[in-house]
């Protein structure tokens, strides 16, 4: 039976101005005889790889792998960890030998432009003309400037920081001695420091509402307003005179303590090797006032770089995402420090820097013996080569310290690794 002419099925010829209707019945395409699903293409195992053509079993694929070109660069595998770190390393490590070469001679730059002539602090005022020119002749002050700076490069790359204008002492030799002491008090002070700042800095930015808070976010703002010098004699005052609970502040030992051959210089070190657990426990009890008092100081700066990151970090994204797919407030915290160390590193960094100078007024406070008070001196009677001799020893300790700090923040952040 047809269908009508007006009706516009697909059996008749549609009329004209109408729709086609959709047909009532569409045979199965595979039932029809006309449909042939295509042959999938196989190749044997035996089939060399080089053919182009689609590997269907494992021997085939073994052997186009092994047969397959080799990758380019944009599709080589990631280089192991453990050489590309030490790469890393030898790549901040040719950064040393131009900056300590401005260093040296920024060193000499900045002596010749201070005010004065070291040859007359050493004659006295009393001295005459020619007892001047005698003795600025002795130190070679009346040479050419560009002489006596390729003599003091030359000197520097040997070692030879010169001898002090007033003890006759080797620059170098003290150096070696005092050096070790303030880096173990600066040390120890970072590490107390950030230990403060850190508890500090995340309590306040997580709980910013909390007594705790308010009471650490006081407690930073007056420690930060306290100058160092001023704190130490506060602790000096109470703990010592007031409680005697550490011994009178008079260096790193006690003065009826017997010393112990320096073999490292650090002076818990040196304890230790000679087996004196007397003295080690000596020095420990003189190291409470210095470190604690640094400790504090840059601790609550430390605090406040805390919980200005943190708080930042704990609104980030990813945080928010962390929070909402339930994981713990302990793990989500967790994270955000994670997420802020390194700017934390780099500010450890730049505190050692600051510190290997600025703690020269605790060194002379507490009677350490330290490169601060020595430096300290010899700026006050304008001993060139001690002056020197500290800058490049600051210099080189600083450039090193901030090197680790970019190793480190490179190897422990995934995003900066990735940068570079």
């Amino acid at each position: 039976m047809s269908c009508p002419q007006e009706i516009g099925c697909s059996t008749g010829t549609p009329k004209a101005g109408s729709l086609p209707m959709r047909r009532a019945h569409r045979p199965d395409r595979q039932s029809s005889p006309r449909y042939r699903r295509p042959r999938r293409a196989t190749v044997s195992s035996k089939a060399p790889a080089s053919e182009g053509v689609p590997v269907t079993s494992v021997d085939g694929l073994r052997e186009q792998v092994a047969a397959a070109p080799p990758q380019t660069s944009g599709q080589q595998a990631r280089t192991p960890r453990s050489r590309w770190a030490l790469r890393l390393i030898v790549r901040r490590l040719l950064i040393l030998p131009p900056s300590l070469f401005i260093l040296v001679t920024l060193s000499f730059g900045l002596i010749e432009l201070i005010p004065g002539n070291p040859a007359v602090a050493i004659a006295g005022s009393g001295a005459t003309h020619a007892e001047v020119q005698r003795i600025s002749t002795q130190l070679g002050l009346d040479r050419p400037l560009a002489e006596r700076y390729l003599d003091y490069l030359g000197d520097t790359v040997r070692g030879d920081l010169g001898k002090s204008y007033f003890s006759g002492q080797s620059v170098a030799t003290e150096l070696r001695h005092r050096m070790p002491a303030t880096l173990e008090l600066i040390v120890l002070g970072l590490a107390l420091a950030s230990g403060i700042g850190l508890g500090l800095g995340t309590l306040m930015a997580y709980r910013a509402r909390g007594f705790a808070a308010r009471l650490s976010n006081w407690l930073t703002s007056v420690l930060q307003s306290a100058p160092d010098f001023l704190l130490g004699l506060l602790l000096i005052y109470l703990v010592f005179f007031k409680l005697g609970w550490v011994p009178s502040p008079v260096g790193q030992l006690g003065l009826a303590d017997e010393s112990v051959a320096p073999k490292t210089g650090f002076m818990l070190v040196d304890t230790l090797l000679a087996g004196r657990a007397g003295l080690f426990a000596s020095h420990v009890q003189h190291l409470v006032l210095p470190v604690v008092t640094l400790g504090l100081v840059y601790g609550a700066f430390m605090a406040r770089l805390t919980e200005s990151l943190l708080s930042k970090a704990l609104r980030a994204p990813q945080v928010e995402f962390a929070r909402a797919c339930g994981l713990r407030e302990r793990d989500v915290l967790r994270y955000a420090v994670l997420d802020v160390r390194g700017a934390l590193l780099t500010y450890v960094a730049i505190l050692f820097g600051t510190l290997i100078g600025g703690a020269s007024i605790l060194d002379r406070l507490f009677s350490w013996q330290g490169a601060g008070a020595w430096a300290l001196d010899g700026i006050l009677k304008l001993d060139a080569p001690v002056i020197q001799g500290f800058i490049l020893a600051a210099g080189a300790l600083t450039i090193l310290a901030y090197l680790a700090c970019d190793v480190a923040s490179t190897l422990l952040d995934p995003r900066v690794r990735d940068d570079r």
